[in-house]
Formats: C-alpha cells, sequence, structure tokens
C-alpha cells in the first residue's frame, strides 16, 4: 500500500493547497488541521501530520507530539530542506482502539541540491490519551 505525491514548497503551502502528506483532502482539511489543534486518531495520521510539519518548518508542532522521553529540548528546522514526498510502506496497530502502533516510511527530500530519503520504522504511543512519536525502532 504504497502512496507518494509531490508536495508544493513550504512558502506555498495554504490551506487550499494540497496537503504535504500526500493525502487527497487540502492541507486545511487534512494536517493543517492536526497542527492546529486536531488530534490524530491513529499512528500513520499523527506520522503524517508530523511529516507535513517538517514541510512547512512546524516544529512547535514537532514538539508537542513527541513523546516527553524522547523529545529534544528544542528543533532546528533547516530552511534550506525541501521535503519532497512521502511513501507510507506499512503500518501495524495505531489505530482508534490501540495503544501502540508502528509505520514505516520513506520521506524523499532535497538538500543542498542533493536529493535523498530517510527511511524509517517508527513507533507511536498514546499518552495522556493521544498519539506521540517515540522514535525509530531499531534496526
Amino acid at each position: 500500500m504504497s502512496r507518494r505525491t509531490p508536495r508544493p514548497r513550504p512558502d506555498a503551502v495554504t490551506a487550499a493547497s494540497p496537503c504535504p502528506c500526500g493525502l487527497p483532502d487540502t492541507y486545511g482539511a487534512c494536517c493543517g488541521a492536526r497542527h492546529a489543534g486536531s488530534p490524530a486518531p491513529t499512528a500513520e495520521a499523527l506520522m503524517r501530520s508530523r511529516y507535513s510539519a517538517f514541510a512547512v518548518r512546524d516544529a512547535a508542532y514537532l514538539l508537542r507530539t513527541w513523546h516527553p522521553d524522547t523529545r529534544p529540548e528544542h528543533l532546528d528546522l533547516d530552511e534550506r530542506t525541501r521535503w519532497l514526498g512521502l511513501e507510507v510502506l506499512a503500518s501495524t496497530d495505531g489505530g482508534p482502539f490501540h495503544q501502540e502502533g508502528t509505520v514505516e516510511f520513506i520521506a524523499t527530500y532535497l538538500e543542498r541540491g542533493q536529493q535523498d530519503t530517510l527511511r524509517e520504522h517508527s513507533r507511536f504511543v498514546r499518552y495522556d490519551g493521544a498519539w506521540v512519536y517515540v522514535g525509530p525502532l531499531p534496526r
């Protein structure tokens, strides 16, 4: 179940723009709603919204949705990094009735003129009733 779409430039993302996460909704109806405070119903939805937060450089959202045991004190997002697309490879559990879940994905980005990918199998848990990112699973 692979879904990959290119994303617009961060400075061009508006509520009416296609969502950077690759789902067919607009940014405002999809990840923009999460960034504005609507909780993610699943681990995959949280992972997609975190990808979009990297794409639009919303460090506050990334920190807010990171488990406090693994969250860094601050996060500096490089303005020269342009996120190009997201491909969800697999997810396990992480649904509305689960307490844990994983999502494996590939994120494509452009940095200093070089295109590269980030592949991660991420762990998510519910913390105070909301999905949060814990970190990558060991390889």
